[in-house]
């Protein structure tokens, strides 16, 4: 990440390199580690290939896909390096301030019943947001989160469940709330969370969006890249609300960021 850090713009991350994904489950020796960087920076395409390969046997054998088994480590391993929630720097105190702010006006006017958050992640910053609706609803990939938001914060109006949203069937809901998730998702696995977003039912979406993004790039699972929602290949309308919310830490300042409301009947998802 050292060398990552060196290349950040003012308003940018880099785009996750596929060398930082490694395909084996195990560990890598050491004298193995600069070679497969090499390999891998300079055949991308055959890694991608062997990738899904390797988890697709994985998925046959433990019946668990690719997307659980690489966020159920990054949530085990603490990936995010966040000293305050293992859901990252984006969804501590400090850069959901903003957010904390002006989300229950945004959600009170347009007079919902149900909010799905997917992914809740661990509930660190929502656990503070008083939402006027009548249901909270929190879903996450990563089991054992949702064992212990259940354990720690249900209750009559607050319950949370294990979905993953780029293949299960969405509970029902008027507004979605996708924040901080698309960007760490391949092109291919958001259109599939997509087509479930707009055949949920649901009215409304509020989701992340990086309004100086030039160009949306592709990444691996668990990776990250800045998405701009209304350029290619996604091609959203115009939002009909924008709330600023920038993520600062000491390596980064991504102040573009920002969190879109659209209506789902207007996404262009096929």
């Amino acid at each position: 990440m050292e060398s990552l850090k060196k290349n950040l713009s003012k308003n940018q991350l880099p785009l996750i390199k596929y060398s930082n994904l490694k395909v084996s489950a195990g560990r890598t020796p050491f004298f193995m580690k600069n070679f497969q960087s090499k390999l891998i920076s300079k055949f991308p395409f055959l890694f991608r290939s062997l990738a899904r390969i390797y988890y697709f046997f994985i998925r046959i054998k433990t019946g668990r896909r690719q997307t659980e088994i690489i966020f159920n480590k990054i949530y085990r391993l603490n990936n995010w390096g966040d000293t305050e929630s293992v859901s990252g720097s984006g969804s501590n105190l400090s850069n959901t301030e903003n957010l904390r702010k002006l989300l229950p006006k945004a959600v009170g006017e347009l007079n919902a019943k149900i909010f799905l958050d997917i992914p809740c992640g661990d509930f660190f910053w929502m656990k503070k947001v008083d939402l006027p609706v009548e249901k909270y609803l929190g879903a996450d990939i990563v089991k054992e989160l949702i064992d212990i938001n259940n354990n720690l914060y249900s209750d009559e109006k607050r319950k949370f469940i294990l979905c993953d949203l780029t293949t299960g069937t969405l509970p029902e809901a008027d507004i979605i709330f996708c924040r901080d998730c698309l960007p760490h998702l391949p092109n291919r696995l958001i259109k599939e969370a997509l087509k479930r977003i707009k055949l949920s039912g649901a009215k409304y979406i509020f989701t992340s969006t990086y309004t100086e993004c030039s160009k949306n790039k592709d990444v691996h699972v668990g990776g990250f890249r800045p998405l701009n929602l209304r350029l290619k290949p996604f091609y959203f309308p115009e939002p009909e609300k924008l709330i600023s919310d920038p993520c600062i830490t000491d390596s980064v300042k991504l102040t573009d960021k920002c969190i879109g409301l659209w209506k789902i009947s207007s996404l262009p998802v096929k």
